[in-house]
Formats: C-alpha cells, structure tokens, sequence
C-alpha cells in the first residue's frame, strides 16, 4: 500500500493533534508482524489504525484483528481498504473510553488476545495504564513508542521510574529495534522504538491489593532525589522512625531511592507498610 497515494486520493491529511504519524516503511511493518509471533489461532487488538496498511498485514497472519480508530476521517478509508478481509472488525472510537472485554466479547473467554499499536506520544503512558489495568489483559503487547520512552519502560534498577515499575509489574519489556523518524509520514522529530511486553499469567500481588501497591511506589516516587524513609514517610502520612524500622525488617536499607527498588522489593515494601 503506498500510503501517500491514499492519503491523498481521500484527501486526508494527517492530524497533528491527533498526534498522527503514519508508518510507511513495509520492513518495519513486516518486522512489527513478526515481533508479535502471530499464529492462525490468535486475536489481535489494534490500536490506531490509521489507513489500514498495518492493519492488512496483521490480517494475513492473525485469526482475527479488531481494529480501533478515532480519526472518523479515516473511517472510510479503512472500510475500503480492507474491504476484502473478513477476519476483520472495525471499531471507531478512542481505545480510553472502550473496554477490551467488550471489543473482544464475540473471542473470550477463553481464548486470549495480542495488541499491536502504533501509540500516539502525547497519551503513550495513558494507553499503557488502560490495557495493563484493564480486567481481560492480553498476553502480549508489540507497540511502537518514542524511543526515550521505551527506554524508561525497560529501565533497569538503579535507573527505575514509575512508568518502569508500572509496566514491569504486569509484565516483561523487551526494546526491540529502533524505527528512525523517516519510517513515517510525517516524520517525527524523534526516533521511535517497538517495544513488546510478555505479560504475567499472575501479576506479583493480587488484584485487590494492587490499588495499595501503586500508593506506595508512587510515594516512593513523589520526590526522587529523597531517601525511601522520608519520601514513604511523607506519602503514605507515616512517622520517619517508623517507615525505617520496618524496612529494615525486610532488609531493605531505608537510605536507599526509589530508582534502585526492584519489583520484589516494592512487593516487600508494600506487604510490610500495609499489614
């Protein structure tokens, strides 16, 4: 598909505010395809799917592909495009104010499911949030984000954010490869990477506790450059001598920063301060 050509024939011009990048490089599409390891038996969720050029090739590989799209300018498009697969469902609306268990209702259970999506910058971590919460996760994620982001997804400790610790507790980030701005159309003023994150059959912390969870680490974080005793201690309206008595009691040293915790210690952290 040459994606200048349908741009234009459609008179369609990407949204800036929409943050629209299109991707045109067909390696790159077909190294996306391949990332996902994609079989007849699977269903694939995407995400912004632009005029379809991704979209058709997910189709050949996967059982299933329902596409997500809330440009209605595109709308047309893509019922055009992919006019002859019917192993597609076409969805317009915005991925944050829909549920997975409903766009996917007519495929599980039991049957599990992959997303694929090329995410917009401006909302990356918004996105993340909602399919990585969301009650029927998938099992897989392949997504293309800015390549500085998609570095603080696979942050290591010593170097952890709360993006890293929100994305490593539900699952594994791999940085792929790099996509350099001229992939797309418009090209970006930064270098994008494809990220794939193999999540957890069972996260580290049951469902009902994860809400406390997150209300620790993003203490932990509330002021990066403090000691663990101190910045728990102001989060969580706990005394200081307190906080350090009790992560000395799972040998964690209080003088420590939140950057360096790893995600066992976090789950330590947070069974001790919420007995």
């Amino acid at each position: 598909m040459d994606v200048l050509e349908v741009l234009r024939r459609w008179d369609v011009q990407p949204s800036k505010g929409a943050g629209q990048n299109f991707l045109v490089d067909p390696v790159v599409l077909q190294k996306i395809v391949a990332a996902a390891d994609l079989t007849s038996d699977d269903v694939v969720l995407e995400v912004g799917a632009g005029v379809g050029n991704l979209t058709e090739r997910l189709a050949l590989a996967a059982a299933h592909v329902v596409a997500v799209e809330m440009d209605r300018d595109l709308i047309p498009v893509l019922r055009s495009t992919l006019a002859r697969f019917d192993n597609v469902t076409l969805v317009e609306g915005d991925i944050l104010d829909l549920n997975p268990a409903d766009l996917l209702g007519d495929f599980i259970p039991p049957l599990r499911y992959k997303v694929v999506a090329n995410l917009p910058y401006y909302i990356t971590s918004a996105i993340l949030r909602h399919l990585l919460e969301t009650t029927y996760k998938p099992c897989q994620m392949v997504l293309t984000m800015q390549w500085e982001v998609a570095k603080r997804i696979v942050a290591r400790p010593g170097d952890m954010s709360l993006l890293a610790v929100s994305v490593q507790f539900y699952g594994q980030p791999q940085k792929l490869f790099r996509i350099k701005a001229g992939s797309f159309y418009p090209a970006p003023q930064v270098d994008s990477a494809v990220v794939r994150i193999d999540l957890y059959d069972t996260p580290p912390i049951p469902a009902d506790d994860q809400a406390d969870f997150f209300r620790v680490v993003k203490a932990g974080f509330s002021q990066r450059r403090k000691q663990l005793r101190n910045t728990l201690a102001a989060g969580l309206r706990m005394l200081p001598d307190e906080v350090e008595t009790k992560l000395h009691a799972i040998g964690v040293d209080p003088q420590r920063r939140a950057q360096a915790l790893t995600i066992d210690e976090w789950v330590k952290i947070t069974e001790v301060l919420n007995p």
